[in-house]
């Protein structure tokens, strides 16, 4: 296993290339499985998870060329079987039901693995797919679904216990695509990803509307077709990185992010320019500076879905609250025990005290380097985070978790002139 030491005191300058989403190129890898025809996706990040969903679609009997960002599929003989070998691996590898299921009218897929942050139930999923006509039967920890008569299309309403379902909206989306008649789906996800995927979807000749809002309408087609598609910027690496600048930026320039999206940035903008941080955006609006601020002040936080602000970015925030003077209070109403990291920054002398889903951070003038422990994909993101301002050099192990959604982060962060380097444990 790989970990990586973050040699403490840098300050960061020059500009990165932000690398296409992990969270939109999932569930669209997955829906190449709709047709018989080529399908070429670009801008694939290379990150663990999705090399993850490219042998699962191998498995599945896709024939699978990757050529750096690129990935062509062909998945015209395919089998409804997903291994659990490697469904275990991954949680969003359970999008692949949705194809599987109305394209070959059967489907077999593993309960999926994935990070260990809270409960994050299917049940939402089947829900989903239950109400347009699938048999679903759990046993011996697989999902057997079977839709010997086709799917047909119905209203779903897909509200959660702590929101909408992002994966659930993508499952139940790529379902309806080619069930008979129109699928309406309530309370939807609205995230960007869940656009992406709806317009992938319908390049190929599928009829979705209302995506980006919480009623997407999907009208049934016989067939879907090969199509070209380049995967949009990822948000939560952006946004990574925006924290970065904030935290360890050079004063006079700042780092710069070029291949990013102003609107999928909203919420992390508006929280770096609250907390007194400079971001200045592109007149186009694709890419982004950002310098740390002479008078940085704690602010409150609350994730929420989408357009609110992303759990996704909460553990990242903490970072920056560790070292900003004053009090901050972070809420997570999505996973309320998603705080794995704060034991670990607390090693580094962070002061944080956490309490049924509210963190609340007391700033220190500066932490200090302590060997940690990564637990989750965005909480590893955040010990990289203190860890670039931590007096001394950090060991922060378990990098695989990091390598899940981070492509190169290590070469990235010594492109911003960062001192870090990989090494084997």
């Amino acid at each position: 296993m790989d970990k990586l030491i973050v040699h403490g005191g840098s300050t960061l300058k020059g500009s990165i290339n932000i690398s296409g989403a992990k969270n939109a190129s999932l569930p669209i890898l997955a829906a190449a499985l709709l047709t018989e025809e080529d399908v070429i996706i670009r801008r694939v990040p290379d990150v663990s998870d999705t090399n993850y969903m490219i042998q699962i679609l191998s498995a599945l009997g896709a024939e699978v060329e990757r050529s750096s960002g690129t990935v062509r599929i062909n998945a015209a003989n395919i089998i409804s079987d997903a291994p659990y070998e490697l469904v275990r691996k991954m949680r969003a590898s359970i999008c692949v039901m949705g194809p599987l299921l109305t394209r070959l009218g059967k489907a077999t897929v593993s309960l999926p693995g994935g990070c260990v942050i809270g409960d994050r139930p299917v049940d939402l999923h089947l829900k989903g797919l239950r109400a347009i006509g699938a048999d679903i039967n759990m046993e011996g920890g697989n999902m057997d679904m079977k839709a010997p008569n086709g799917l047909t299309g119905t209203e779903v309403d897909l509200r959660g216990k702590h929101g909408p379902t992002v994966l659930g909206t993508d499952n139940l989306m790529m379902a309806a695509v080619l069930a008979k008649g129109t699928t309406i789906i309530e309370s939807a996800a609205c995230e960007p990803e869940v656009v992406d995927l709806a317009n992938f979807l319908n390049s190929m000749g599928a009829k979705i509307e209302g995506a980006g809002t919480r009623r997407v309408t999907i009208e049934g087609v016989e067939k879907l077709h090969g199509v070209e598609h380049t995967i949009i910027p990822d948000r939560i690496e952006a946004g990574t990185y925006m924290v970065a600048g904030a935290m360890a930026g050079c004063p006079d320039n700042g780092i710069t992010l070029n291949r990013v999206n102003q609107d999928h940035l909203i919420p992390v903008t508006e929280k770096l320019i609250e907390a007194g941080h400079s971001v200045e955006f592109s007149t186009a609006g694709n890419s982004v500076t950002v310098k740390p601020g002479k008078n940085p002040k704690g602010c409150k936080i609350t994730t929420a879905p989408h357009p609110n602000f992303p759990t996704d970015m909460q553990a990242q925030f903490s970072s920056l609250f560790a070292v900003t003077p004053g009090i901050s209070v972070i809420e997570d109403t999505i996973f309320p025990q998603r705080f794995m990291h704060c034991a670990e920054m607390s090693r580094m002398g962070a002061d944080m005290k956490v309490d049924n889903g509210t963190a609340v951070i007391t700033g220190v003038e500066q932490l200090s380097a302590a060997p940690v422990m990564a637990s989750d994909l965005r909480a590893s993101a955040a010990l990289v985070l203190s860890a670039l301002t931590a007096k001394g050099s950090t060991e922060i192990s378990r990098l695989y978790h990091i390598d899940r959604g981070y492509e190169h982060i290590d070469e990235k962060l010594l492109l911003l002139g960062a001192n870090v380097e990989r090494v084997r444990e």
